[in-house]
């Protein structure tokens, strides 16, 4: 799941923050919390198009395996011109669907 989002021209300090759950769907039964666990990317534009194109990639923020995490990130200033990152979250486990509850915040 990938979702976008806009920073404005002259962002002189953007803060990304805030965290987010994962849970098994309700009609599964989980066996463990790591069940739960999926994978998030915090990206810029151009690590996302590289991420799509499955080319190799940094990214400003990321975790592998977890279903409970916080997330704090300062954001490069963009200066002249709006910016645009995804926030992605990667279910690696295909044996089950996973909701996910987050709750996000950018500061500028």
């Amino acid at each position: 799941m990938d979702l976008p989002f806009e920073l404005p021209a002259h962002a002189a300090m953007p803060q990304f923050r805030g965290n987010f759950r994962s849970f098994i769907q309700a009609a599964e039964k989980p066996t463990s919390d790591s069940d739960a666990d999926l994978d998030f990317r915090l990206l810029s534009d151009e690590e996302f198009s590289k991420f799509v194109e499955n080319q190799p990639s940094e990214a400003l923020f990321s975790t592998d395996a977890t279903h409970d995490q916080e997330v704090h990130v300062s954001l490069p200033p963009t200066l002249t011109r709006p910016a645009t990152y995804h926030i992605v979250f990667m279910n690696n486990s295909r044996k089950s669907k996973k909701v996910v509850q987050a709750d996000f915040r950018i500061d500028f």
